[in-house]
């Protein structure tokens, strides 16, 4: 593993050299900000309840659209440039190649939530909001963003294509999305079934302030599983 802080840097290094991370941390402070002004102002027209159960929400809907941007280049530039074949030829795994570029992601994506730090504070200014549900809003946002991007480092992995691979991520995000709503137009036992796998189903109790260890371990579950399937996809390239 001695290896992966070399793979982070260099990916950190070509998030900013190209436009992705610029465009990803405006849209993202744009768009967050946008939704807390909106929210601020009907609660001090209407005397709303001080929280942010609302942004988080709505921050998610943001990172589906974002998360696939941020992962597409990982591998499929990778392969399309060639520069994946000098990566494997040099003395690193393909789980640290898969780790050190995830971990990469994994800072963008801390970087974009940093930005919305000014918003709890801002409510603090002027209400008395309750601190703790807050954090573990926070925590269930990095949890369901680092999910999100585990299966775009693994879908950057299938393709040497960069938009084939965020259609790739978006449309598999999607499903596990929506999969949710359709719970409750099905049997009760197949609508428990989605319900499970549903991306957002896990993440509602962390927007009420509620940690359930189940809901931890399904995030940590699903994104070991993306990486794994993607350490797989490395392995196999090698011999092609």
């Amino acid at each position: 593993m001695k290896n992966i802080p070399s793979i982070f840097a260099r990916e950190m290094k070509a998030y900013f050299v190209s436009p992705i991370a610029y465009v990803a941390l405006i849209v993202f402070a744009l768009l967050t900000g946008f939704f807390f002004a909106t929210y601020f102002n009907w609660a001090s027209h209407y005397q709303g309840e001080a929280s942010l159960r609302s942004i988080f929400h709505n921050m998610t809907i943001t990172m589906l659209f974002l998360a696939p941007l941020i992962t597409m280049r990982l591998f499929a530039e990778e392969k399309r440039s060639g520069t994946i074949e000098i990566i494997m030829t040099s003395p690193v795994t393909d789980t640290e190649i898969v780790l050190g570029k995830f971990a990469a992601s994994i800072a963008l994506f801390l970087m974009m939530i940093a930005l919305t730090f000014i918003y709890p504070i801002f409510l603090m200014a002027y209400s008395s909001p309750d601190v703790a549900p807050m954090a573990v809003g926070y925590l269930g946002l990095f949890l369901l963003g680092a999910t999100f991007l585990s299966l775009g480092v693994a879908a950057s992995c299938v393709t040497r294509n960069q938009i084939v691979a965020a259609l790739i991520s978006f449309v598999m995000l999607l499903g596990l999305w929506v999969i949710g709503w359709m719970s409750s137009a099905v049997g009760s036992q197949m609508g428990k079934v989605l319900s499970f796998i549903s991306l957002m189903e896990h993440f509602d109790d962390f927007s009420k302030g509620i940690i359930d260890t189940k809901h931890v371990v399904y995030y940590l579950s699903f994104a070991s599983f993306c990486l794994f399937f993607a350490v797989k996809l490395v392995q196999s390239a090698k011999w092609k």
